[in-house]
């Protein structure tokens, strides 16, 4: 009997204490396991003899040239060493000890690095690839260094079909070829997955916003309602009143989701048809009343009912739990009116006018909370300046139901909105200005790095250490301009004394002056790089 390949992976298997070898394998009297494993061997010879040759692929064309200059020497390693504490056994999001985190580093010096018009090394292009891989906000950055060859390399490897595909960054590199706006991304439109559509869409928008527009519009009777949101939402890059007519279109959309996305983006369009109407019906809501002997008031009549025309306009009828209709549907008309109206409807000379104006039968936290919404949803910078108050007492209207602070700095010039953060931080400290700190432009400017030096110094002082600070230290290090190492480093030591009475803040202090001077010593490598080429 002719002993089989299964015969020998059974054996194999069960072992041969348990089985006895096959018949006729082995020579006689030859150790059990010995026989098993020759006969094997040249099983396998004999199975792989029968194999037919595999037709050889055609080799890949050339990767592009790519003019931009070489990383210098001293950039080149520090790169490498950045991928490689990423990809180490503590590269991902270590915190512990007091050496800087790398891994939080490499995002801010891959746009540094892009700033200088330098080409990533063609050796390190599979690690910087696998990186972004891993993290999805390395991605733009990391194919900007990339450049050509890093796209023509991930089109070898399906693990890396990111970069061609999937995110915004994907779409940028679909734009970077050309492709977008050709057959290849006509074909992606059409048989893609829905990753694949959004990042051609996104592409062709940044490249051509008609045509973009016009792709969507070519497919939106057949798009499922969830994923016609997500198309709708790209749409908001280079928005215009051309797209007037398309939206206007998808305030009929039987999805109540579609309906309030274009509602919101035609309301971002101060000209357009939605705006004008919102206006009128806020208009009717909102008054001057000059007859009281206080002085003039703010007199809000809130609309009866949400007809028809308000939902097809995007007015949701049902208010969540705990809130009045009546309220729920002013705030909505409000949020979408234009802010220019109000200054004419209220005669007054600006926005701060408006704001100080008493409200009458307590409407005005319904009333200031709509204002914000439409002052971060319309970028208003001087209708954020006056909502946000001074930065020493900001306003909270008790029972408002939105007041952001964060949403309202960001439609501020940075110096401004640093100024305001600066301000606000050395009244209220570190522990409630977190998110505004995240809408601060980096590195942060002046006064902002010293009020967050001296809150920091004076929280060290008040004993303890709060684990909410470790997120503002995680900040800091990625945001303090390096400069503000030297002073950090006489404030944290005391002559006759410990450095730091709490182990907790010396590690992070520690921590965050090593952070500091190794992104200084990052920007000079990278800035004597620039100095030769010039030469």
């Amino acid at each position: 009997m002719t002993t089989t390949w299964n015969d020998l992976v059974t054996t194999a298997l069960l072992g041969t204490e348990r089985r006895a070898v096959p018949m006729g394998v082995g020579e006689p009297g030859q150790e059990p396991a010995g026989a098993l494993l020759d006969a094997a061997a040249v099983r396998t010879v004999q199975r792989r003899a029968a194999l037919l040759p595999v037709v050889a692929r055609a080799r890949p064309e050339p990767a592009p040239e790519d003019g931009r200059p070489p990383l210098p020497a001293a950039a080149r390693r520090r790169l490498e060493q950045l991928l490689a504490d990423r990809a180490g056994p503590g590269g991902a999001g270590r915190r512990g000890g007091a050496a800087p985190d790398l891994t939080e580093l490499l995002p801010q010096w891959l746009a540094a690095a892009n700033g200088h018009g330098f080409r990533a090394p063609e050796a390190l292009l599979p690690a910087l690839l696998e990186a972004a891989r891993a993290r999805s906000d390395l991605r733009p950055e990391a194919l900007a260094l990339g450049g050509p060859r890093a796209l023509w390399l991930a089109r070898l490897n399906p693990q890396w079909k990111y970069a061609l595909r999937g995110d915004a960054a994907g779409g940028a590199a679909l734009a970077a070829t050309g492709a977008v706006a050709g057959a290849e991304g006509r074909h992606v439109w059409e048989e893609g997955l829905f990753a694949e559509r959004v990042a051609v869409l996104a592409a062709l928008r940044r490249q051509d916003p008609a045509a973009g527009r016009e792709l969507l519009a070519s497919a939106w009777g057949k798009e499922r309602a969830e994923d016609g949101l997500m198309f709708l939402d790209v749409l908001r890059e280079r928005l215009s009143p051309a797209d007037e007519p398309f939206l206007e279109q998808a305030l009929s959309d039987r999805s109540r989701n579609v309906r309030s996305t274009a509602a919101e983006l035609l309301a971002t369009l101060p000209g357009s048809a939605l705006a004008t109407r919102m206006a009128a019906r806020a208009r009717a809501c909102v008054a001057l009343d000059r007859t009281t002997d206080g002085g003039p008031r703010i007199v809000v009549e809130a609309p009866p009912e949400c007809d028809a025309g308000m939902e097809r306009d995007g007015v949701v009828a049902k208010p969540p739990s705990g809130r009045g209709e009546r309220s729920w549907w002013l705030s909505q008309l409000v949020e979408a009116a234009p802010l220019a109206i109000w200054c004419e409807r209220l005669g007054v000379g600006g926005a701060a006018e408006a704001v100080a104006l008493p409200v009458a039968d307590g409407w005005q936290p319904d009333l200031h909370a709509a204002w914000c919404r439409a002052a971060a949803r319309q970028g208003n910078a001087e209708w954020s300046r006056a909502l946000l108050g001074p930065a020493a007492h900001p306003p909270a209207p008790q029972g408002s139901s939105w007041l952001d602070p964060a949403k309202l700095l960001s439609a501020l010039p940075a110096g401004e909105r640093a100024a305001w953060v600066a301000e606000f931080i050395a009244v209220h400290g570190l522990s409630e200005a977190f998110r505004l700190l995240g809408v601060c432009a980096v590195p942060w400017a002046e006064p902002l790095g010293a009020a967050v030096v001296d809150a920091l110094d004076s929280a060290r002082d008040a004993g303890g250490y709060p684990w909410s600070f470790s997120g503002v230290m995680g900040l800091a290090e990625r945001c303090l301009n390096p400069a503000q190492a030297d002073r950090l480093s006489v404030l944290t030591t005391t002559p006759g004394e410990p450095a730091v009475a709490s182990d907790y803040w010396t590690e992070a202090f520690q921590r965050l002056i090593g952070t500091l001077r190794l992104r200084a010593t990052m920007q000079r490598e990278l800035a004597e790089g620039t100095t030769e080429e010039a030469r």
